[in-house]
């Protein structure tokens, strides 16, 4: 038996590649998401091992405002460095300004900021706390200069001795007079940008006088790190309101925080694109097997009637699929270290450039890959097997084909109750108390079971209805092509399913993201009444000089502005980000649909909230809010306005007179502007930019640009989910071209005799076309379909959530997908047409 499986997997090497061919790619990308998760997370360990390595023991506030990135800690006093110094065991305490700045390159345009911080601080010289290395020139020795990382001197084209302008978010004019390269061989710290000043110029840009953000200490060596640690906690004065921690505990800190933040997103994003692809792989697998046993039926009926056991029948189906499971999984590792290279790069150009030059394997990372592909190979494999091993040999003899066609009135019965089950979960999310959300994911997860369950029961009429008018005006050749797709609706749905699923999961991300994007339009269309903003040109939390705005409102074609800042408290024991602006001036250009009380007359001691936020916070008008500070202040606000339109400047909006006493270091991140109307825009426009770049900003936008940007960002991100979710489609369509081809085999007779009687080689690729493009079409439509109605009740959830996003179809969107359906379903069938075109009429005829 075992030999006689062998030789037919090399007797069958054309349908042993096609099937094998799904399991590669489902594994491939499986294995490169897992060994690029692997890769940033050995780049950031190394990146924060690195940066801590000379440090043994560090010393910071112990109190902390917001979460990972948004973490903000109240400076320490400089006289604490004393104390820290009379330490038994301390060796060296350097005092450590921890600021951002934004480095401009020479032609004005800011560097960096895309995602890696842009930090900023004392240079350390060569001290071994500092984990930066000068590759040339020296460090800065007096005021206006400066040393920058390696990688921003090579993307700004600055070198040693050349002028540049920092922004912190004053510009600054500064002379590079070194170049920094970052621990044993890299050029920056996990591609953060860096700027490095004297102490006393970075406490005049980045902090306050008489503070530094932490202390670095390194001991002597006669004690251990944590011992160490120990008795510097045991020197800081209660009033400090600090704490100690060892090099090390920073690091993994640093790491965590990353981890449950930033790169636990980006993983978990390419898990998901992961996982939809071997949930394709495996539907193309296991309607590959299906085929493949009910055709060998005849032939296990032979060994069968010749004294083969069914169990020895089951082994060898088993031994078949381990063999191609292992062959393919094993080719899937290997395609998958090229794709995470390929990932790398993509992720680089959307602005992720991480850490790291190489890949980083590990054998944990191959060997669930391998698993995970194997067990999908066997699960997609056996369930057919079994079910024609279950055919009787007297009954399988007669017919080489004896795949059933029939579709069980249980699996209707249920699929309907699934689907109808789903639906409802999902319609009725919002009358939810809380967990919208979740219940409409739940809703959406049983729609797609019902899908898989339904398949077969729908694949029939759905065939009859889109090849109808394929038969209306093709004539004989295109009502061959919508019987032979009508004819086994198993092997129908089975071949249109994976299509169902990546077309589905497309609709969905097309759908949220035309949503968000509408939504967005509305809501400045609607609630900002300005003619410029003025934005910093990156993501850095840099932000803009505070007297940005006044220049700007001196310009005699300027009627209003608005400077809007962030800020960051805690309220209730949770993080909050208020906008902080003038607003008087709000309500000149923005229209916040104020329902209780009033923005303009908003003062001092007063906040304002949305709707949402007092209704979670149970707030109305007079009442007081406390909120507490980085600095470890608390204060009591009174609400004095509630508004509507939160998308705008999110929950809370305080006066710059309450958040400048405790801002580490004052920073705009707009100006709104409205124009004269008797001003010429072009001249304004001219006029303002001329301003923003004497302050370090180019980036000066009307309405529609700023619009146009902002939902261009949602462009990228789908940009980015079509390309990954290429992947999934092409898997669908090599399961498709499989499907045909085997059917094709099926149906050599057949095709004989059509081909005796009269039908030409061309008429006959046309019909295998046709059925392929019926098929394509049936399960596009479908998915389109489920996915667009998913995608309305999950934006009907978040709507309910947060009271922000409305639902909006991409029309444009799904069209194209559907005229790509129909394009890919042709070329799916082009080789297998080829091969039906060329079978010899009498050998045909006569195969049994």
């Amino acid at each position: 038996m075992i030999r006689s499986t062998l030789r037919g997997l090399w007797a069958r090497k054309r349908r042993v590649v096609g099937t094998a061919t799904a399991i590669v790619l489902g594994v491939g990308f499986l294995t490169a998401t897992l060994v690029l998760g692997n890769t940033f997370d050995a780049g950031f360990n190394k990146v924060f091992r690195q940066a801590n390595a000379g440090t043994d023991v560090v010393v910071r506030t112990a109190a902390t405002i917001g979460t990972g990135d948004e973490r903000v800690r109240s400076p320490l006093e400089a006289q604490l460095a004393s104390t820290l110094e009379r330490v038994p065991g301390v060796t060296r305490v350097a005092a450590e300004v921890v600021g951002v700045a934004q480095i401009l390159g020479t032609d004005g345009s800011p560097i960096g900021g895309q995602g890696p911080p842009t930090l900023a601080g004392n240079w350390l010289g060569t001290d071994p706390l500092n984990p930066y290395r000068v590759d040339s020139g020296r460090g800065p020795t007096r005021a206006g200069e400066v040393i920058i990382d390696a990688d921003s001197a090579a993307k700004g084209g600055l070198k040693v001795g050349d002028k540049a302008t920092i922004r912190t978010p004053e510009p600054t004019k500064v002379t590079v007079v070194g170049i920094a390269g970052f621990g044993e061989d890299e050029n920056s710290m996990g591609g953060a940008t860096y700027v490095g000043f004297t102490e006393a110029q970075a406490v005049s840009l980045l902090g306050q006088t008489g503070t530094t953000s932490q202390f670095l200490i390194r001991g002597d060596g006669t004690q251990s790190d944590d011992q160490l640690r120990d008795a510097v906690s045991g020197a800081l004065p209660a009033k400090a309101k600090a704490e100690a921690l060892t090099g090390a505990q920073l690091a993994t800190e640093q790491q965590n925080d990353i981890q449950g933040d930033f790169l636990g997103i980006v993983k978990g994003f390419l898990l998901a694109f992961a996982g939809v692809a071997l949930v394709v792989a495996t539907f193309s697998i296991a309607n590959t097997f299906t085929i493949l046993s009910a055709q060998r039926s005849r032939e296990s009926a032979l060994l069968r009637a010749i004294g083969g056991s069914r169990r020895q029948v089951l082994t060898s189906a088993v031994v078949e699929a381990t063999a191609i499971g292992a062959i393919a999984s094993a080719v899937g590792l290997v395609a998958g270290l090229g794709l995470a290279r390929g990932l790398r790069s993509l992720l680089a150009g959307f602005g992720l450039d991480l850490p790291g030059t190489g890949l980083t394997v590990e054998p944990n990372a191959l060997l669930i890959s391998f698993v995970v592909g194997m067990t999908a190979t066997l699960i997609a494999a056996t369930m057919p097997a079994i079910r024609s091993s279950r055919i009787a040999p007297i009954e399988a003899l007669r017919d080489a084909a004896a795949e059933s066609t029939k579709v069980s009135m249980i699996r209707a019965a249920l699929g309907v109750v699934l689907g109808v089950a789903g639906a409802v979960v999902m319609i009725t999310a919002t009358s939810s108390s809380s967990g919208v959300l979740a219940q409409a994911g739940f809703g959406a997860a049983v729609i797609f079971v019902a899908a898989v369950v339904l398949g077969p029961v729908i694949a029939r009429p759905t065939a009859s209805a889109v090849g109808a008018p394929v038969a209306a005006t093709r004539g004989l050749v295109g009502q061959l092509a919508r019987r032979n797709a009508m004819r086994n609706p198993r092997r129908t749905a089975g071949s249109a399913l994976a299509l169902v699923i990546g077309a589905a999961v497309v609709a969905l991300f097309a759908t949220f993201g035309a949503s968000l994007s509408h939504s967005i339009d509305q809501t400045v269309d609607r609630s900002f009444g300005g003619d410029l903003v003025v934005t910093q040109d990156s993501f850095s939390s840099t932000g803009m000089s505070p007297n940005l705005a006044p220049a700007v409102a001196k310009l005699p074609q300027v009627a209003q502005t608005v400077a809007l800042a962030n800020a960051i408290v805690s309220i209730d024991g949770s993080p909050e980000f208020p906008t902080v602006g003038d607003p008087a001036a709000m309500t000149d250009l923005l229209d916040m649909d104020v329902q209780h009380g009033s923005l303009a007359g908003l003062v001092p001691g007063q906040v304002a909230v949305s709707t949402g936020f007092a209704t979670e916070h149970r707030l109305v008008l007079g009442d007081t809010t406390t909120m507490s500070f980085a600095d470890g202040e608390r204060a009591t606000y009174e609400v004095g306005a509630i508004y509507g339109v939160a998308e705008l400047l999110g929950d809370v909006i305080m006066t710059p007179q309450d958040w400048t006493p405790h801002a580490q270091r004052p920073g705009d991140v707009a100006v709104l502007i409205g124009l004269r109307p008797d001003a010429n825009p072009v001249v304004a426009r001219q006029a303002v930019e001329k301003v923003a770049k004497r302050f370090g900003v180019t980036q000066v936008e009307d309405r529609q640009q700023y619009i146009d940007r902002v939902a261009g960002q949602v462009d990228q991100l789908l940009t980015l989910v079509y390309g990954l979710l290429v992947l999934a489609i092409l898997i669908a369509l090599i399961g498709l071209a499989n499907t045909l081809s085997l059917s094709i085999h099926e149906r050599t007779r057949e095709l004989g005799l059509l081909r005796a009687i009269g039908l030409t080689r061309g008429r006959l690729r046309s019909m295998v076309r046709w059925e392929s493009m019926i098929t394509a079409v049936m399960g596009t439509v479908i998915g389109l379909a489920m996915g667009t109605f998913i995608g309305w009740g999950l934006v009907r959830a978040l709507s309910a959530e947060e009271g922000f996003i409305s639902f909006q179809v991409p029309t444009v969107t799904l069209f194209a997908v559907l005229v790509l359906s129909i394009a890919a379903g042709v070329a799916a069938a082009l080789r297998p047409a080829q091969r039906a075109a060329k079978l010899d009429v009498l050998a045909a005829i006569a195969a049994s």
